[in-house]
């Protein structure tokens, strides 16, 4: 997945330094990718796997190989950590992170359990420093930046729903890690890839809590891969009245051009919205498209290379100027509430 990015550097050379700790899933690059632009600076890197630290450091020359993790945590001028460990182990290496005086930015799931919530709120608290996540399916579609502007400038009234399709291409099971058939290691698939759609229903319904109405998980497919879940969906009621239904699987078909259809439906008082955010099925290779229906008419917008991703450069500045201008901390924290409360609620279809 491309990071677009439109935007100026929010910082000038060496004014903010990271380190990367855990490369355990290939959001990593993207993670990293997204804060080069915005003008950060790579010092570290730090992962148990040489094969790991090998591919990462052939792509980022720049940075060093770290002889562990707290060789990175202890450099003074190391602002946030990125992170893209084993979601069981996200939570407490952000309590460490945090705890080494560092902002941490850690891949989703951001946690798989209202335990490691707990862990990570008070460590929040105790330390004054912040507890980001990378919900790339928002965060880097331009298409979502696109409506979040729409929904702002009032196109389609009051948001009453939101609807999240939320597809991924398993592929050869035998390319995916161990851990990713382990539901004690990657927390089952509503915290996982749930864990996009209901961060969406939150940003886009401005619900600053909900409620789980129902949720249902399934193994359709895999019976070699008895842990997996392979279908989610779950159903919510938010604190302001607005309704939410979010659906993932892993079925994408081998004909699609790309790793998922992923969509976005947004109805409100004056009109509605479709994001298709990665294809556009059987009619062009366009990505990030917004279709937008309101009392003036019909709209088609291209939003690819349009409106930039601005998360990455707003986020470093949040960290230098004590601000939540990229996503505040209790929205952060809600989202990975409820995708626990989803999948500890979840009746098993199959």
């Amino acid at each position: 997945m491309q990071c677009a990015d439109l935007e100026k550097p929010a910082v000038g050379p060496g004014e903010f330094v990271f380190g990367v700790v855990g490369l355990s899933h290939g959001h990593i690059y993207d993670m990293t990718d997204g804060l080069l632009k915005a003008g950060a600076e790579l010092r570290w890197v730090y992962d148990p796997s040489p094969e790991k630290m090998e591919a990462f450091l052939r792509k980022y020359p720049q940075a060093k190989a770290a002889r562990s993790e707290e060789e990175v945590l202890s450099d003074p001028e190391v602002r946030l950590v990125a992170a893209a460990a084993i979601p069981c182990d996200r939570a407490a290496l952000g309590v460490r992170v945090m705890e080494s005086g560092k902002d941490y930015f850690t891949d989703k799931a951001p946690l798989i359990s209202l335990e490691q919530l707990d862990a990570a709120k008070a460590a929040c608290a105790r330390t004054g420093r912040r507890y980001f996540v990378f919900y790339s399916e928002r965060l880097c579609s331009e298409s979502a930046v696109c409506a979040a502007r729409l929904i702002e400038q009032g196109r389609i009234g009051r948001v009453l729903q939101v609807m999240g399709m939320g597809p991924h291409r398993l592929g050869p099971p035998e390319k995916r890690p161990d851990w990713f058939y382990r539901k004690a290691q990657y927390g089952g698939i509503l915290c996982d890839i749930g864990s996009h759609q209901i961060e969406q229903y939150l940003f886009f319904s401005g619900a600053k809590d909900a409620s789980i109405m129902s949720s249902h998980v399934a193994n359709y497919q895999h019976p070699d891969y008895p842990e997996l879940e392979d279908f989610g969906e779950v159903s919510l009621v938010g604190d302001n009245g607005t309704s939410g239904y979010l659906r993932v699987d892993w079925f994408t078909p081998g004909g699609l051009r790309t790793w998922g259809d992923g969509r976005t439906f947004i109805l409100g008082t004056d009109g509605y919205m479709e994001l298709r955010k990665y294809v556009n099925v059987g009619v062009g290779p366009e990505k990030d498209q917004v279709f937008l229906v309101d009392h003036q008419g019909e709209h088609l917008i291209h939003a690819a290379g349009q409106t930039g991703i601005p998360f990455f450069g707003q986020m470093i500045r949040d960290c230098l100027d004590g601000t939540e201008t990229a996503m505040t901390q209790a929205h952060i924290f809600k989202a990975a509430e409820l995708c626990v409360r989803a999948q500890m609620a979840a009746r098993k279809l199959v």
